[in-house]
Parts: structure tokens; C-alpha cells; sequence
């Protein structure tokens, strides 16, 4: 019997492989990584900020010229009782050519649940990425409750990859773009956006555009960085300027930075990181090569003027708990690329399910505090730092004895390689 069933998963998960499947919820994962109750609705919208600088167009001397930036959304929503789920994506893997089909809960174009009003969770995605690449949390997260828009930043998606000093200097005005653009939307799901009570989740650039949102202005030594933005113009985010005082918004009630990037060179220094005040999470992989795990702990370390959480993956690297599992187009040698973009995605040492499954959980659980004011979600967070310092301790009954000290939400022997920590604002 044990064979047999040993057989049936491994049926079952090369079939979910081959599906792309972007919803799988293992049966270990940690109690928050469930879906919610919602339906799930998803669309996709087209917004264009008029008249910005063409940051990619601009040379070392003479005029900025300007453009009309297109920002492509796909947004998530809950949706009316009466949704028939499930759907699928058509989405460019990494060498930006071939197109992958994603498989998830959310049916496309659903009618919105108009019962009520919903938090709005801003995604966005690294250098380069796009709309899908965290797909699975923004699935989980709308069907939880929330209206969660996930963005294609221009000049840093798979197939518009350009000059890295777009990224620097759009990313975090790309994000307020976006907040200002999905909570003035009219019709049946503008009506279900709360406009004053929104979060955003970032992966590597992205994380670094939601720090730079959050308060964090740049150096004035990394506004000066040949392989940076031209003309200065990255002063536009520089900490203490009119510009980047503008980011202030009180709307933003939460920050989460998967991997975030650029403390690893020289973006932001303490005055900089005092700058935070909102409630911030980073997640991070231990042995990340491309933003550095120092330098992310020292971020946990530096923003003194907010309570933080540091959740690290052992021995993972820059994907940890972000990107979705690599589509099975992704496993081949790409001609473009030259290398098989598996990598992009996957990790070397962790399942990007199970990964995922801990994002959802720990994402889920800080969102809830932070925009619905559960403060019951409190105690998932109450945790031993060490996961493998906890004990798993319950009577003949299966009721926890006073000595329990293991992982909240966690099944037993199953947080192993975590570790979660907490500062409050003034350590």
C-alpha cells in the first residue's frame, strides 16, 4: 500500500510539474499557506503615466527626452460566490521568447464580490521579471481577501530587458503609479478597492523600488554610479529631496521585501535606513549571492525606526520564497540565453513549493495584522529564532503541554531550516 501511494504522488507531481500548476499547497505547509475562502477573479489592465523622462533614450549630455510609460497590471480579486475556478496564464519564461501556460484558481474576467471592500497588495517583480513570475502568492493572497496588483515594470520584463538605470530610477514610482491608478479605477471592482489601506510586496528590484516607497532614499554616492542612470537623474529617489519626500504616502501601511537589492552597493547608509517608519518584512536566503545576505541583515539591523521581521531560508540564495515553480519550458537550454532558465527560478537546495508555501503563510499572516488589524495573527509570529531550538511537546491527547516552543502554524519536524526574527523600533 505504501508503494502504491508513493506512486500516486509521484504521478501526481509530475503531472502538477507539467501543468505549471502555480497553486499547490503541500500537505506539510504551515497553516497560513492555505487558500481562503474568496474565489478568485483576475484581469489584466493597461495604464499609461503620460510625459515621464525616457530613462533608456537619455545620453550622458543635452535634453531628457520624455515618453508615455505603458504599465501593464494583472490584477487578482475576489470574486462572486458563483465563479466557476480555475484558468490559465500565457506568460514568457526568462529568455523572454518562449511562452509558458500557468495553471491556477483564478477564473479570468470574473464578476468582482461587491459584498464588501478588499486591502490592495501591490507586487512587484526583480530585473528582470514579469506579472507572473510571484503569481502564486498573489493567487493565494486574493483569495484570502485582498485585490493584489501585480505589475510589468517597462524596460525590465523578459522581453524589454534595457538599461538598468530605467529600473533604477522608475521603480519606486511605478509602484505609486500603480496604487494611484487600481484605487481610482471605476465599475464593479474599483468599488471593492479600499484606497487607503494598501501594501507592497517586492522581489529583489522590486524590493529595492518598495524600501525606496517605504523612506529609504538613495545615497548621493550611488546617484553618481557610471553603470547607473544618466545625468544624475537617480537623484530623483535621493534621501531628503522634495522629489523623494513626494513618495510619502499614508496609504502604505506595510512593506515586504523578498531578496531586496542594492545594500549590497552602497544605495542607502544609516540616514537612509532611519528614513522607514512603516512595518517592514524582508525575506531573505541565506547564502544569497546577488543581493547579499550581509547586507540584507544589516537592513534588519539599520531601520531603527520601525518593529521588522528577518525570515531567512538556510542555505537558500536569491529566490528564496519568491518566484513561482520554474515552468517545464523552462528545464531546456535556451538558444537565447545560452543556459536553461530553470535557474531563474529554482533554488538549489529548497522546493520552490515548499518555499512558497512559507511565503504564503508568513505574507498572510503580516498582511492580516497590518491592513484587517487581526491582531490574533500576533502569535504566528511569537517564535523561537531558531526553528530547530523549538520543541514539539503535546500530551496522549495531542494537546501542546506548557514546554510546546515550537514554530506556530507548523506541523511537527517541518520548520526546520528557518529562522524567524523581530526587532521593534528604538533596537
Amino acid at each position: 500500500m505504501r508503494r502504491i501511494t508513493a506512486a500516486i504522488g509521484i504521478i501526481a507531481a509530475t503531472a502538477s510539474q507539467a501543468e505549471n500548476r502555480i497553486d499547490v499547497v503541500r500537505p506539510d505547509a504551515p497553516a497560513l499557506a492555505a487558500f481562503g475562502d474568496h474565489k478568485i477573479g483576475v484581469t489584466t489592465m493597461t495604464f499609461t503615466n503620460r510625459d515621464q523622462i525616457d530613462i533608456v533614450n537619455t545620453d550622458e549630455t543635452g535634453e531628457p527626452p520624455r515618453y508615455d510609460r505603458e504599465i501593464t497590471v494583472e490584477i487578482w480579486y475576489p470574486a462572486t460566490d458563483d465563479t466557476e475556478p480555475g484558468g490559465t496564464y500565457t506568460a514568457l519564461i526568462r529568455d523572454g521568447v518562449t511562452e509558458a501556460t500557468l495553471v491556477g484558481q483564478a477564473a479570468r474576467d470574473a464578476a468582482p464580490d461587491t459584498s464588501e471592500t478588499f486591502p490592495l497588495v501591490i507586487i512587484s517583480h526583480g530585473y528582470p521579471g514579469n506579472r507572473y513570475l510571484m503569481s502564486p502568492l498573489a493567487e493565494n493572497l486574493a483569495s484570502k481577501g485582498y485585490v493584489v496588483a501585480s505589475i510589468d515594470h517597462p524596460d525590465s520584463t523578459y522581453d524589454d530587458q534595457t538599461a538598468f538605470g530605467s529600473t533604477l530610477v522608475n521603480r519606486p514610482w511605478d509602484q505609486r503609479f500603480v496604487i494611484d491608478s487600481v484605487t481610482a479605477l471605476e465599475g464593479d471592482l474599483g468599488r471593492i478597492v479600499q484606497d487607503d489601506n494598501v501594501a507592497i510586496v517586492g522581489y529583489s528590484m522590486g524590493g529595492y523600488g518598495a524600501l525606496i516607497y517605504a523612506g529609504a532614499g538613495v545615497t548621493l554616492l550611488s546617484t553618481t554610479y557610471e553603470w547607473g542612470a544618466p545625468q544624475g537623474l537617480l537623484e530623483r529617489n535621493l534621501m531628503g529631496t522634495e522629489s523623494h519626500n513626494s513618495l510619502k504616502d499614508d496609504r502604505v501601511k506595510a512593506i515586504v521585501a523578498f531578496g531586496p537589492w542594492g545594500n549590497n552597493t552602497g544605495f542607502w547608509d544609516a540616514e537612509s535606513w532611519a528614513g522607514i517608519d512603516k512595518p517592514l518584512m524582508l525575506i531573505a536566503g541565506e547564502i544569497d549571492d546577488v543581493s547579499q545576505y550581509s547586507a540584507m541583515r544589516a537592513i534588519f539591523d539599520e531601520t531603527i525606526n520601525t518593529t521588522r521581521h528577518l525570515l531567512t531560508f538556510a542555505q537558500a540564495n536569491h529566490n528564496a520564497g519568491a518566484p513561482m515553480p520554474a515552468p517545464a519550458e523552462s528545464y531546456a537550454v535556451s538558444e537565447e540565453l545560452g543556459y536553461a532558465p530553470f535557474d531563474h527560478y529554482a533554488d538549489a537546495v529548497w522546493d520552490n513549493v515548499r518555499m512558497n508555501n512559507i511565503s504564503q503563510h508568513f505574507v498572510t499572516g503580516y498582511l492580516d495584522m497590518h491592513l484587517k488589524g487581526d491582531e490574533e495573527k500576533a502569535r504566528y509570529f511569537d517564535l523561537t529564532p531558531v526553528a530547530t531550538d523549538g520543541l514539539w511537546s503535546v500530551d496522549d491527547d495531542g494537546v501542546q503541554t506548557p514546554e510546546h516552543s515550537y514554530w506556530t502554524g507548523f506541523p511537527n519536524r517541518t520548520a526546520a531550516g528557518l529562522r524567524f526574527e523581530t526587532k521593534a523600533g528604538g533596537e
